[in-house]
């Protein structure tokens, strides 16, 4: 059932899915979209997700998002910290740290309370730091 929804290839030597792309140190417990899939929809809830297939909708966990070297995802992203490795499409919102690896494209604005982009990394839109963020907003404005 692992392999069909492409958390695990059939291969006894492959990193455990909860190992993520950026420095190969286990997060357990993190839900893993698969190179080989295609998602469309919105992933709310609590926990770290590893994105590194294709995904289209919506990202709001309370957690750590990560985005693969291979993914490709268009989507609006909240959550506690960021890693993009591939390329996003969308607007990243942040209470901890956004960070862009050298490979990683994010077209589109960026809020959080720190932000990193590596040599080599590609950003096209707004950042703003606000070291004072203590939690994402979620819906629409204040009454």
């Amino acid at each position: 059932m692992r392999r069909f929804f492409g958390f695990d290839s059939g291969d006894e030597d492959e990193l455990d899915p909860g190992q993520t792309l950026s420095s190969g140190s286990s997060s357990s417990g993190a839900f893993r979209v698969g190179e080989k899939l295609s998602i469309k929809g919105e992933i709310v809830g609590e926990g770290d997700l590893e994105l590194a297939g294709r995904f289209e909708g919506i990202v709001n966990v309370n957690g750590r998002v990560v985005v693969g070297e291979r993914a490709e995802v268009d989507a609006d992203i909240s959550a506690s910290n960021i890693v993009v490795g591939g390329k996003v499409r969308g607007n990243l919102n942040a209470t901890g740290r956004v960070e862009i690896l050298p490979q990683g494209v994010l077209t589109g604005n960026l809020k959080s309370g720190s932000f990193a982009a590596a040599d080599g990394a590609l950003v096209k839109g707004e950042i703003v730091v606000d070291r004072g963020r203590g939690r994402i907003e979620v819906g629409g404005g204040q009454p």
